[in-house]
C-alpha cells in the first residue's frame, strides 16, 4: 500500500514520468478509476470525467459538439472542444522555452496539458474540470472532498491515505487529484500503442500498410507536402518517448471563428491560448496570443470535432484547411463586401504570431496548394493507421 502511494505523489510531483506498469491497477489508481466515473463527484449530480472522456472514443467526447455542457444544471457550454486524454504520459510542464524534442527546431512555447498548457501534471490538470462552472461545476474542492466522503470508495480511500484523511480537507483533495493520475498513468487503456502504424513501425504481423497509406505517410513527412512532422513528431521525444506524434509545442494556425460556441457571439470575445492564463497576462505575452497546444494525431481519425474551438467536423475537412487556407480562403473565412475576413478568429494585431511553416505559409490566393487531391487522400489514409485497435471500426 504504502509504496503505491509513493508513487503516485512521485507522479504528481516529477518533472517527467515514466508509464508504470500495472496489472492489476494499485490501491490509488483504482480509487481514480471509481472517481473517473462517477458522476456523484460533479454539481448535477450526472457528469462524470468519462462523460467528456469516453473510453470507447479515445478518451475524447462521444459526440460532434464543438464545446460539451456543464454545470449545476446541465446547461452551460464550455468554450473549447475537449482533448484526447490519450497518450499524455511523457507530457512535460509548459515552459516559454521548451527544447523541441526533434533536437533541431529552436526552443519555444511547450508541453502543459490542457490546450494552453496551464496545467503541470495529469493531477493539475484533473483539477480544473472538477471545479469549473462549465464543467463539473464543484462549488470547492471542500465540495469534492464531502462527496468522496459518503462515496462507495470512502472506506478504500481513508485505507490508502490514512483513517484521518478527511479531517484535512486540503490533503484529502491533493490525493484525489493524485488518485486520478495514477489510474491514467497505470491504466493501459489510456497509452496502448496498439494502432496498425505500431505495428508496422515494430515491423509485427499486421502491420504491412497499403500503398495508399505508405504515399500517405511520405506525404505526412514531406516539407514541401503535409509536413505535419514539424509538429506532430514522431521521433525519439522526451523522457523516452516515441511516436507520439506530438513534440508539444504550439501553433496558432488561424482557424476560423466558430459560430456556434456561444461565447463567440459576443463579437468582443476571442480565446487568445496561451495568452488567456493567468500567468501570461498581456501585453507582455501578446507575442504567444492565438497558440494553442499542438495535440497527438493519434486516434484523431476518431474525433467528431477538431481544433481548439471544434470548428471541423471532419479530418478531410481539417487536412483540406491546412492545404487551402491560404490559396483558397474564401472556402473558410466568410465574405463581406467583397473582402474575405481571413483568420477571423484572431484580431489583427495578433497575426504577425501565425504559423509560416508550409502548407501554412502564406501562399498567393489562387496559386497551386501544398498537396493535390490524391496526396491529401493518401494523407488521410495514413492517419487513420493511429488509431488504436479497441477503436477501430469492426
Amino acid at each position: 500500500m504504502k509504496s503505491a502511494l509513493i508513487l503516485v505523489l512521485m507522479a504528481a510531483t516529477a518533472h517527467a514520468v515514466a508509464v508504470p506498469v500495472a496489472t492489476p491497477l494499485s490501491a490509488a489508481a483504482d480509487i481514480g478509476k471509481q472517481m473517473f466515473f462517477d458522476q456523484s463527484l460533479s454539481g448535477s449530480g450526472k457528469l462524470s470525467c468519462a462523460s467528456c472522456h469516453d473510453p470507447a472514443h479515445a478518451h475524447a467526447p462521444a459526440n460532434s459538439l464543438s464545446v460539451q455542457i456543464g454545470g449545476d444544471k446541465l446547461k452551460t457550454p464550455g468554450v473549447r472542444a475537449v482533448p484526447s486524454l490519450r497518450y499524455q504520459e511523457y507530457t512535460p510542464p509548459y515552459e516559454d522555452m521548451l527544447d523541441n524534442p526533434d533536437g533541431i527546431s529552436t526552443p519555444g512555447p511547450g508541453g502543459g496539458h490542457t490546450q494552453d498548457g496551464r496545467a503541470a501534471t495529469l493531477a493539475e490538470q484533473a483539477k480544473i474540470p472538477l471545479l469549473a462552472k462549465h464543467e463539473m461545476a464543484n462549488k470547492s474542492a471542500d465540495d469534492v472532498v464531502r462527496k468522496i466522503k459518503v462515496s462507495a470508495y470512502a472506506e478504500q480511500f481513508r485505507q490508502i491515505f490514512g483513517a484521518d484523511i478527511f479531517k484535512d480537507n486540503k490533503q484529502a483533495f491533493l490525493r484525489a487529484l493524485d488518485a486520478l493520475q495514477a489510474y491514467q498513468l497505470e491504466d493501459n487503456s489510456f497509452h496502448p500503442y496498439s494502432s496498425k502504424y505500431d505495428r508496422y513501425s515494430s515491423n509485427k504481423i499486421g502491420g504491412d500498410l497499403t500503398a495508399a497509406e505508405m504515399r500517405g505517410f511520405a506525404v505526412y513527412s514531406d516539407p514541401n507536402k503535409g509536413n505535419c512532422f514539424a509538429c506532430h513528431y514522431n521521433g525519439a521525444g522526451l523522457n523516452g518517448s516515441v511516436k507520439l506524434f506530438t513534440d508539444f509545442t504550439y501553433a496558432a494556425i488561424g482557424v476560423p471563428r466558430n459560430k456556434d460556441i456561444p461565447a463567440n457571439r459576443d463579437a468582443r470575445y476571442y480565446d487568445m491560448g496561451i495568452c488567456d492564463r493567468p500567468d501570461h497576462p498581456r501585453p507582455a505575452s501578446a507575442q504567444y496570443c492565438g497558440m494553442f497546444k499542438t495535440p497527438t494525431l493519434r486516434n484523431v481519425a476518431t474525433r467528431s470535432a477538431f481544433f481548439h474551438n471544434g470548428v471541423f467536423k471532419t479530418l478531410k475537412d481539417v487536412i483540406r484547411f491546412y492545404n487551402t487556407r491560404d490559396t483558397e480562403p474564401e472556402r473558410w473565412y466568410p465574405t463581406v463586401k467583397g473582402v474575405v475576413q481571413k483568420y477571423n478568429d484572431l484580431p489583427k494585431r495578433y497575426r504577425e504570431n501565425l504559423d509560416k511553416q508550409a502548407p501554412l505559409d502564406g501562399r498567393a490566393r489562387g496559386s497551386k496548394p501544398a498537396m493535390t487531391e490524391q496526396e491529401m487522400e493518401d494523407l488521410e489514409a495514413f492517419l487513420n493507421t493511429l488509431t488504436d485497435a479497441d477503436l477501430v471500426k469492426k
